[in-house]
């Protein structure tokens, strides 16, 4: 690890889809197991530089810095950093904006701060530890760590594995011409906090024998139309899913969906032939999987012909992304407080 007074660190974090949950039983003695996929077109950048103290300043400022001082206490970091944040992930839209920005911050600090004698740097799974993420799903700090198409394996029993993330088992790179329409619902959000605490405690026993129809979809047509880049059975597998579990989780949050204008927006898409479509997270975020670009406009167009009057919901076309956060180390270009 570098460990320079004079430096400054760059961190790019971009977003990712959690495509939904395979094990919500845990009679195996592991629960949940999340799909995912790192997507472009949404990112978290921010630089850190050193400084006499902690302080934030851009987009989201507060939570970086709390982060910021929550990992600096937990690593037992001396000195301190300023951060700039340049751009955010969307809050509460499904896209995984407070892990991106936690890990963030985290990378940035252990790379700015961290002493060098003090044996192993922590990685992505220690900060997220650290500042209480992926305590459900290890997709994100895949996706930060990765990208690709992801697959962990759910978290322990709580006697032997709290506060672990879940590890990735599985990552495929996800086909390049392949994209994804997202809709975005502005007059809602997805549910964090407390409110997701609560709704998680509030739900059904899963069922054992839906648990083996996610796992048989997953692993004998999702997986093997990844592997060989082929969109339909990837785009049944994922509709498949998204509905089993939306179903599950209607109670707690409205619907199969969160958001009653995407939820009518999927369906008209369904009836068009696109079947792989659902929700990522908590929504409200809902995406359409489509073979290509082209596909993608065409799709938009009928859509915003169909609802666009009637409709606040807004559109975007992204791509997978085959890599994780790009993490930089630079010339500093701002004096600490103690220079100046």
């Amino acid at each position: 690890m570098i460990h320079c007074p004079s430096a400054r660190v760059d961190v790019t974090a971009t977003a990712r889809l959690h495509l939904g949950f395979l094990d919500l039983n845990g009679g195996l003695g592991r629960q949940f197991g999340s799909l995912g996929l790192t997507i472009d077109g949404f990112a978290t950048r921010l630089t850190a530089e050193r400084a006499d103290g902690f302080s934030a300043e851009g987009i989201d400022a507060e939570r970086a810095l709390a982060y910021a001082r929550t990992f600096a206490a937990a690593r037992g970091l001396t000195g301190g950093a300023h951060l700039q944040l340049v751009e955010t992930i969307p809050d509460h839209a499904g896209l995984g904006s407070g892990t991106q920005l936690a890990l963030a911050v985290g990378t940035a600090l252990e790379r700015l701060l961290a002493p060098t004698a003090d044996g192993e740097a922590w990685d992505s799974r220690a900060i997220a530890r650290a500042l209480g993420r992926g305590q459900r799903s290890g997709i994100g700090v895949g996706a930060f760590d990765q990208g690709g198409f992801l697959v962990d394996c759910g978290r322990g029993a709580p006697h032997h594995d709290r506060g672990h993330v879940p590890p990735v088992v599985m990552r495929f790179p996800f086909p390049a011409d392949w994209r994804l329409l997202l809709l975005f619902d502005p007059c809602g959000s997805g549910l964090h906090g407390e409110r997701e605490v609560r709704a998680f405690d509030a739900l059904p026993v899963f069922p054992d024998a839906t648990v083996g129809s996610l796992c048989r979809l997953l692993l004998m047509q999702l997986v093997p139309g990844l592997i060989e880049g082929r969109l339909p059975p990837v785009a049944d597998a994922i509709g498949q899913i998204q509905r089993a579990v939306g179903s599950h989780f209607a109670p707690v949050q409205g619907g199969c969906f969160a958001s009653p204008a995407v939820s009518a927006a999927l369906d008209w898409a369904a009836e068009q032939g696109f079947v792989g479509s659902g929700q990522s997270s908590w929504g409200p975020t809902g995406f359409v999987l489509v073979a290509d670009p082209d596909q993608a406009r065409w799709l938009e167009l009928g859509l915003k012909a169909r609802f666009g009057a009637l409709s606040a919901l807004r559109y975007r076309v992204v791509a997978g992304r085959n890599q994780g956060a790009t993490v930089d180390l630079l010339a500093a270009t701002r004096r600490t407080m103690q220079e100046s």
